[in-house]
């Protein structure tokens, strides 16, 4: 439905492509800022199911975990990046999208990186 909406005005600056993936960015954005005005809802964790018993499983279901936990920690903006960076898209994506230049993807990413990782270490 957002995407119909924002149909007028798509200046075909980008690719179509990217352009979709902002609005649906945005969109979610907008959905998540609304979310947490609500009450919060009962989350379904991981232990609520069996999960089976299979070598390395555990070890990598705790880092991503811990990635998850780090990850919650980081600004809007800082989320939005690495998610982008997460999704596979590239630094001139990524910088469509968000409105920023490779550079300052770049310089983000670095910093996020280690904003993580000394996230993950105190944990």
């Amino acid at each position: 439905m957002q995407l119909w909406k924002s149909y007028p005005s798509f200046r075909k600056e980008a690719t179509t492509n990217i352009w979709l993936y902002r609005v649906a960015l945005n969109t979610f954005i907008s959905s998540f800022r609304r979310e947490n005005k609500k009450p919060d809802k009962a989350i379904i964790s991981a232990d609520a199911f069996e999960l089976p018993d299979i070598p390395g499983f555990l070890e990598e279901q705790e880092k991503i975990g811990l990635l998850n936990h780090a990850i919650k920690q980081l600004t809007e903006i800082e989320k939005a990046v690495i998610m982008l960076c997460l999704d596979e898209k590239s630094y001139n994506e990524i910088g469509v999208i968000l409105g920023i230049t490779n550079s300052n993807v770049d310089v983000r990413l670095k910093r996020i990186k280690n904003k993580s990782s000394k996230l993950i270490k105190t944990n």
